[in-house]
């Protein structure tokens, strides 16, 4: 029995009559912040090339993802070995230079650009997108939100200017580094929080807002 195989059996065990008080309480909604912290903590032991803890942090992952699939497969939705054949099918279907009959790829920015196009041919799940900017996961951190907004603006063109003051980004942009950066973003989450303003809400609200009015925008100029 593999590795992977126990721990999907020790999570089954805990969720089942005689198992775990707390384990037997939880749904995918109060995993939620779960999820979160232990990708957090991963990302900590990434950031410092923390192998050892590397590997204990992954498995925390992991296991985050076994109690996603137990909790599913108890609802007859999907288990364990549905998320791991669909992983893999997308996998091998966006990777033809490697396993199909595709014209092999020089470059990681050739692999790209198939992946995208690939993944605009295959059938869409979840949420119709109905806007013009691309449908980002709302527990996005506000900084990758904004930052991701922002940057479908720059590729599609999106008429922003005076929604953004686009040349104000373009004269701070030249003034930057990572220091910089660092410093500026530091003061002003504290001088938020001397002030009890919620930065990371503040952003999110802003960007937004940003995509809702180049939305109508272009709403208007079409119409």
């Amino acid at each position: 029995m593999s590795a992977v195989e126990d721990l999907r059996k020790t999570i089954a065990a805990l969720r089942a009559p005689g198992g775990c008080p707390w384990d037997q309480e939880q749904t995918h909604a109060s995993l939620t912040r779960c999820l979160i912290d232990e990708v957090s903590e991963l990302l900590d032991t990434i950031d410092r090339l923390d192998k050892p803890h590397m590997r204990e942090e992954l498995g925390d992952v992991l296991m985050q993802v076994i109690f996603h699939a137990q909790l599913a497969e108890e609802d007859g939705h999907f288990n364990l070995e549905d998320v791991a054949r669909e992983a893999n099918d997308k996998l091998v279907r966006r990777h033809p230079h490697v396993f199909g009959t595709g014209d092999k790829l020089g470059t990681a920015d050739d692999v790209i650009v198939k992946w995208e196009q690939i993944k605009a041919q295959e059938k869409k799940n979840g949420p119709v997108q109905t806007g013009v900017f691309k449908d980002l996961p709302p527990r996005l951190p506000a900084l990758m939100f904004a930052e991701t907004v922002w940057k479908q603006i720059e590729k599609k063109s999106l008429p922003a200017d005076g929604i953004v003051d686009v040349a104000q980004v373009k004269a701070l942009g030249a003034q930057l580094d990572e220091a910089t950066l660092g410093k500026m973003l530091f003061e002003l989450t504290a001088a938020a929080r001397a002030k009890g303003l919620d930065p990371e809400g503040a952003l999110r609200l802003h960007a937004t807002q940003v995509m809702r009015d180049v939305e109508a925008r272009l709403t208007a100029a079409t119409a």
